[in-house]
């Protein structure tokens, strides 16, 4: 893990050329001049695409690759691997063998190190278990930056969502009406019944219960026959009115169209509260359903949440359950974790920017979450100000805090280069 880190910082230092006063020199002697250090390739392959180099009195355009010993560069195989053939220098931080590319081709070595300041502050930044590590600095970054950041985190979540949904499309054949209810029915298992709610959702077939949305309680019965939550309640001495109605049109459902229920275990029906039921969750989408509310091409031209939250204000229908409505809190939810992630989908599925644009504008009409996540980033002196917001830094934590990947954040290069040390009376913060 040292060495992973270490040949991270070493990336770190090619990428923003910290190198010390002075020419550069290969191993053997040649000038080295960094025109353009390339594109940073995070995926397999080499480290760093299309640089730029200038090597004794030659020009070259090619690839780069880093390794804490040059030695690494056979045991990681690039000897045998031909996508290496185009790496046009290897920087090393310890020469301690020549390299050679899988064509024969011997490759110039540049050895580079890491300023003590920057590898001991890196080490600081990793070992911190305060979070967020980089607390010290977040007063010290102008505002304009963090605003910056946090843009770019609100879209980088929304591309990742993005990722998601694309399998769904291709799993429905380009069907974006039916991976709209997918993702929707995923939203609507609010975190504990997520997984159970995408799996429920592509065991509806629409093209059958299709023919029954003029008819709630047929719809409502279409869709617990398939979840299975009902099984056994047909055995029961003693049902309402209401259920018993609705117990014989799952009957007919089943009969009709020759379902198989989910099993029940599947879904997750402990410590919730009665609203959160997946039964009400499920008498709910029925409802809105059946009266043709969650349309995606209807939704997709809705620009204020307040025309969304009116179009999903429902109740469920009540043959199973309680008549419970979704609160506000709740539909805002759902267009965060369904309404806004879909339409940013297609709209790069058919190369319309404006409706990428549309999503994020939505969640910044939306107020912020509130968890333990954001609350913390408040007390660092990070506040957000919407659910784009709050999203960028849920999204901050999963895919940059918890990997400890500081150098692809834009406070952790703030942090190594910037970092003014301060007493030990500092504040710390801690996740409990």
């Amino acid at each position: 893990m040292m060495e992973d880190n270490m040949e991270k910082l070493l990336h770190y230092v090619w990428q923003h050329r910290i190198f010390p006063p002075g020419e550069l020199h290969t191993t053997d002697g040649r000038t080295v001049e960094i025109i353009n250090p390339g594109l940073h390739n995070l995926d397999a392959g080499p480290d760093f695409f299309n640089a730029q180099l200038r090597i004794g009195e030659a020009y070259w355009v090619g690839n780069v690759e880093i390794h804490c010993l040059a030695s690494d560069w056979y045991r990681h195989r690039h000897d045998s691997d031909p996508a290496y053939n185009n790496v046009v220098l290897h920087v090393v931080e310890r020469e301690d063998c020549t390299v050679r590319a899988e064509n024969g081709t011997a490759l110039p070595q540049l050895v580079v190190s890491v300023p003590s300041d920057i590898a001991e502050n890196y080490a600081e930044l990793l070992a911190e278990d305060a979070y967020p590590p980089c607390y010290r600095i977040i007063p010290q970054v102008q505002p304009l930056a963090v605003h910056a950041w946090m843009d770019a985190l609100a879209a980088e979540r929304l591309e990742h969502k993005t990722q998601r949904i694309e399998n769904w499309i291709k799993r429905t054949e380009g069907d974006w009406q039916r991976t709209f209810f997918i993702t929707l029915a995923r939203a609507f298992g609010f975190g504990t019944n997520a997984e159970a709610f995408e799996q429920w959702a592509f065991q509806v077939r629409q093209d059958q219960v299709g023919k029954h949305r003029d008819n709630p309680l047929q719809v409502e019965a279409y869709f617990m026959a398939v979840a299975g939550l009902l099984e056994g309640k047909e055995t029961l001495d003693t049902v309402s009115e209401d259920m018993a109605l609705l117990l014989r049109e799952i009957r007919f459902m089943k009969s009709k169209f020759s379902i198989v229920p989910m099993e029940r275990q599947i879904w997750k029906l402990g410590r919730l509260r009665p609203q959160n039921f997946p039964q009400v969750r499920i008498s709910q989408l029925a409802a809105l359903y059946s009266a043709e509310r969650i349309n995606f091409s209807d939704i997709r031209s809705m620009k204020q949440i307040s025309d969304i939250r009116k179009a999903l204000t429902v109740k469920a229908l009540g043959y199973c359950t309680k008549p419970y409505g979704l609160s506000e809190k709740s539909i805002d939810l759902l267009v965060i974790n369904a309404i806004c992630p879909t339409l940013f989908a297609y709209g790069r599925y058919c190369g319309k920017d404006f409706l990428c644009e549309m999503a994020i504008e939505l969640l910044a009409q939306i107020p912020p979450e509130q968890n333990h996540v954001i609350r913390y980033w408040q007390r660092a002196g990070v506040t957000a100000e919407h659910a784009a917001d709050s999203q960028a830094l849920l999204h901050l934590k999963a895919k940059y805090c918890d990997t400890k990947d500081c150098l692809r954040c834009r406070f952790g290069p703030i942090y190594l280069q910037k970092r003014q040390r301060q007493a030990n009376t500092d504040h710390v913060f801690t996740i409990s």
